[in-house]
This record gives structure tokens, sequence and C-alpha cells, in this order.
């Protein structure tokens, strides 16, 4: 059995490396200029969401792989 008195040590998703747009696809290019700007007007849920639409963006990644 699962010893339940350690502490559980997670990451925080904000300081995972932003995933990469595609320089190709006009729609990675618009996420990553509405990523810049929220992330200037500090709107860290807005960079969140960008980084989940680039990630799950088909032309994001090669097909099969992980980011």
């Amino acid at each position: 059995m699962q010893d339940l008195t350690e502490a559980v040590q997670l990451t925080d998703p904000l300081e995972l490396a932003d995933p990469k747009p595609n320089p190709a696809c006009t729609v990675c290019m618009a996420l990553d200029r509405q990523r810049t700007e929220a992330r200037r007007l500090g709107d860290m849920t807005q960079v969140s969401d960008c980084n989940i639409e680039i990630r799950r963006h088909p032309h994001s990644r090669p097909r099969g792989a992980r980011s």
C-alpha cells in the first residue's frame, strides 16, 4: 500500500516551455501573437489557453508525436 504521509510534488504547468508554433501555419502564428499579447498584459489564463490550442492544432507537431 502507498504511504500517504509524503507530500506530492506537482509541476506547475505554467513553468513548462511554450509549444513552438509552426511558422508555415497561419492559425499557429495567430495563436502565438495572441499568447505574446496575453503574456504582455499578464493574462496567464489566456497564455495557457493559447498553449493548449497550439499543442492540439494538427500543424503544431508531427502526427503521433506528443509534446
